[in-house]
């Protein structure tokens, strides 16, 4: 046990933690007057230890109040859900995923902000620094999400720094661990694992369903397009028929124009011909 009477395991069965949990979200100002009338009205071991519990740092207490906050609790099993779906995803699933944390992060920084300002109290630049950087490690790590949730902060969580010996400083009370989730069964993970594979083959087959239903489309766009330019050729083609049997009739009619014409030219030449020789013998005559 510590100053803050942090213990490295149990629950707090004394009583301790829920005491712990209530005073550290005090607002500073209040704090020293708040924990020694607990500690009065507590006997023994248990007001002894309310009585050494360390007054949080500004930073830390506001996240005792983000934790109590229904949007930090939602903010948690949404990351736990993120975190068993990360390892099926992509490069840039995985960088959108990031994107959300970071932004999901800041939101939370400003709502524990925000609590802290209706409790009358402004945080500093570097107190809202400590305040995301805390909210951060319980967003990325479930160790630190179960500290956090705790509200029992006497100082912010530093990055990495997790394990009973750093947490003992930072931690009034009981450490807490990871919950275990009840009433599973021992494969449970391996089922989800499955229905994450199953998932994502379902996602695959759809993106594969939905290129190949566009493949479709175009395709069939440029058929109706080709159809309907083989319709007009087609129909070009008929008019153009029809005009060839037009002109070959039109021309065979002109070749018997011309044989009924030769016939009349060869008469008339006969007729010319006669005519000069009646005129050579009038001449011959004449003389």
């Amino acid at each position: 046990m510590t100053a803050n009477g942090a213990r490295t395991g149990g629950s707090g069965d004394d009583g301790f933690d829920a005491v712990a949990a209530e005073l550290l979200v005090v607002p500073p100002g209040d704090f020293v007057a708040a924990r020694n009338a607990r500690a009065a009205e507590a006997s023994g071991a248990l007001g002894s230890r309310i009585r050494g519990l360390r007054k949080p740092t500004v930073a830390a207490w506001a996240v005792n109040l983000l934790a109590h906050d229904p949007s930090f609790r939602e903010a948690l099993e949404l990351s736990t859900a993120l975190r068993e779906a990360q390892d099926d995803l992509d490069a840039a699933e995985l960088a959108r995923l990031g994107k959300q944390r970071r932004a999901l992060v800041a939101a939370l920084a400003r709502r524990s902000a925000d609590l802290a300002d209706d409790a009358g109290v402004s945080l500093s630049a570097a107190a809202r620094d400590e305040v995301e950087r805390t909210v951060n490690s319980a967003i990325v790590d479930a160790a630190a999400g179960a500290v956090v949730a705790a509200g029992r902060l006497v100082r912010t969580l530093e990055p990495g720094a997790l394990d009973s010996d750093a947490l003992t400083d930072r931690v009034a009370g009981s450490i807490p661990g990871v919950p275990d989730a009840p009433d599973r069964p021992r494969d449970d993970l391996a089922e989800r694992r499955a229905r994450r594979e199953a998932e994502k083959r379902r996602r695959e087959a759809q993106r594969e369903a939905s290129e190949a239903g566009r493949v479709l489309a175009r395709a069939e766009e440029r058929r109706s397009s080709a159809r309907e330019r083989a319709d007009r050729l087609h129909e070009r083609a008929d008019e153009l028929r029809r005009d060839l049997a037009r002109v070959s009739e039109d021309a065979e009619r002109a070749d018997a124009a011309v044989d009924e014409l030769d016939d009349v030219v060869a008469s008339a030449r006969e007729a010319l011909a006669a005519a000069e020789r009646k005129v050579r013998a009038a001449d011959d005559d004449g003389q």
